[in-house]
């Protein structure tokens, strides 16, 4: 596969075939993210010639492929008819019908119905990840994500009633001191509203610095130390009123590792924060080197 990078995919989709049917990401303003850059890539869609070629040449390589992950930043704010064109295609060169996931923007699904999001199901599109990063409008507003608790909200029960599911991050520690609190009960309000089917979430980070970070939020941002990002993760774990999510923390920016199902495990992962937030140095913390940043 010849690839224009740099290509991020989810954690998740570590064994998926990764076929690049955007470059770049459409939005790219977000003040946090780091992924692309005007100078790294502009965005513009594929070419469907060439992703055939590409589809081609894995099929006669004779590699098994199950699941395709559609990269770059956001391949769903392609039109329906060039996505529908995409899940054809697919369709016609993998027959096994693989598991078809993408990344998504909430602004993405603004023009497109349920039911034309149902065809897109219909035809293998099974699971979509969603960078909410928080639920907070005024915090969504001073990162220039573009979008606010409403369209959040809209988008993800777009997919519900679609019968696609939803894999939803939020960033621990992405409003600073300031905005900690609200970031993290806005948050719960709207993973309550929505029932994800999936939520992770990941402690922000700048491997290239906090300047553009900062310059877009204003005065009064500083990153969380691990007291104050575990007790932002107890406001959000007890304000949370989930049925059957599968909850993740435990990407590799996380210093506390915590995994279950909320609700029934909630009790559970609130124990093990407040351990960490009151009894420190008796749950084992990921130190500094073992972050992979």
């Amino acid at each position: 596969m010849t690839y224009i990078e740099p290509v991020f995919r989810p954690p998740s989709e570590w064994k998926s075939l990764i076929l690049q049917v955007t470059n770049g990401c459409s939005w790219n303003q977000c003040s946090f993210c780091e992924m692309y850059t005007a100078e790294q890539k502009r965005f513009c869609p594929q070419d469907l010639t060439a992703i055939e070629a590409q589809l081609r040449h894995i099929v006669e390589s004779g590699y098994p492929v199950y699941r395709v992950f559609l990269a770059d930043g956001d391949a769903m704010t392609l039109s329906v008819r060039r996505l529908n064109k995409i899940m054809d295609m697919l369709n016609r060169w993998l027959p096994n019908r693989p598991r078809v996931s993408a990344y998504c923007l909430p602004r993405n699904l603004r023009n497109k119905s349920v039911e034309q999001l149902k065809e897109l199901r219909e035809k293998g599109l099974s699971l979509l990840y969603v960078g909410c990063e928080s639920g907070d409008t005024e915090l969504l507003t001073r990162i220039h994500k573009g979008e606010t608790f409403d369209s959040s909200l809209e988008a993800l029960q777009k997919m519900h009633a679609a019968g696609i599911k939803s894999s939803v991050m939020v960033l621990n520690g992405l409003g600073g001191p300031a905005l900690s609190r609200q970031h993290a009960l806005e948050s719960a309000r709207l993973m309550n509203a929505a029932q994800p089917h999936y939520l992770s979430t990941l402690v922000v980070e700048f491997p290239g610095g906090t300047q553009r970070f900062t310059n877009a939020f204003g005065p009064g941002w500083r990153k969380l130390n691990k007291q104050e990002l575990f007790e932002e993760m107890e406001v959000f774990l007890q304000a949370l009123q989930l049925q059957n999510t599968i909850f993740r923390s435990d990407h590799a920016s996380n210093y506390l590792v915590l995994k279950g199902v909320l609700g029934k495990d909630k009790q559970q992962l609130l124990e093990t924060v407040r351990t960490a937030i009151y009894q420190p140095g008796r749950i084992p913390l990921r130190e500094e080197w073992q972050r992979g940043l």
